[in-house]
């Protein structure tokens, strides 16, 4: 299929960077270790803050470093190609595929954010697993159920980028957009701190907004907090933001395409 075969040319181009992929490995690795003892230090203050022990909260800290690139949380992928050909307005190309610009550049994304998963994610992981006391999935439903998970939270990144970088019909440059972008990812996803922390009416806003099922849905799976109906829920709600997104990228696509003139002509 061409979607696969787009993806497949996705996942080599990114493994050429091989030593930019070493680095990654290490940079999330340390911040694994630094984040892992500050978690520690707060659990021990608190042992049951946010319905996790100390046990959950290290291995919630390793998830993240194994997700970070996985779901592109600062952007990129293939969503900073699409920005940058409307910028030039390369972009009509493109257009004049016989395929559709979402499904094209969310099969790109899929294969980036498979070789990251199996590089940036599994490195990281393995480190902590030999550093610290981190749990796995409790039966194998639940690790599929994870797999399941984390492609959805691909999925849900890449819409909410192809959004952003949609913009640059307008703006020209998505670089405002996408810093402002990041900014919420970072703090609504759980990355910074797991939204069970977060207090009254801020962590229930957190918890319904798509950026939720970057991080903390994913984490809350593998950590066997859904289980039964509670874990058809949380897909569910994936799945909900999912198609939610993509209908808008294919709404602001047909917008821009018939509104907008392309750069360059």
């Amino acid at each position: 299929m061409l979607h696969v075969a787009v993806a497949t040319r996705a996942f080599r181009r990114y493994s050429t960077y091989r030593a930019a992929t070493l680095a990654g490995v290490f940079t999330n690795s340390v911040f694994g270790v630094i984040y892992s003892f500050a978690y520690i230090a707060l659990w021990r203050a608190n042992p049951t803050a946010g319905g996790y022990d100390q046990q959950d909260a290290v291995t919630y800290v390793w998830l993240g470093q194994a997700l970070l690139m996985t779901i592109a949380l600062w952007g990129g992928g293939s969503t900073d190609d699409l920005a940058e050909r409307i910028r030039t307005g390369d972009v009509a190309i493109d257009l004049y595929r016989p395929v559709g610009l979402v499904g094209w550049y969310l099969a790109s994304d899929l294969g980036r954010a498979a070789y990251h998963l199996l590089t940036r994610g599994l490195g990281p992981t393995l480190v902590g697993l030999l550093l610290f006391d981190i749990a796995l999935p409790s039966s194998a439903v639940a690790g599929l159920a994870f797999c399941v998970s984390m492609a959805l939270a691909v999925v849900v990144s890449f819409a909410i980028r192809f959004l952003v970088a949609s913009t640059a019909f307008w703006l020209l440059d998505q670089s405002g957009v996408k810093v402002m972008s990041g900014a919420f990812a970072i703090f609504f996803s759980g990355m910074m701190l797991p939204l069970v922390l977060f207090p009254g009416w801020l962590g229930t806003l957190a918890r319904v907004l798509p950026w939720a099922s970057y991080v903390q849905v994913p984490a809350d799976v593998w950590l066997g907090k859904h289980t039964g109906t509670g874990l058809l829920a949380a897909l569910g709600f994936q799945v909900l933001w999912a198609v939610v997104l993509l209908a808008a990228c294919s709404a602001v696509l047909r917008l821009a395409t018939r509104k907008v003139v392309v750069q360059g002509g």
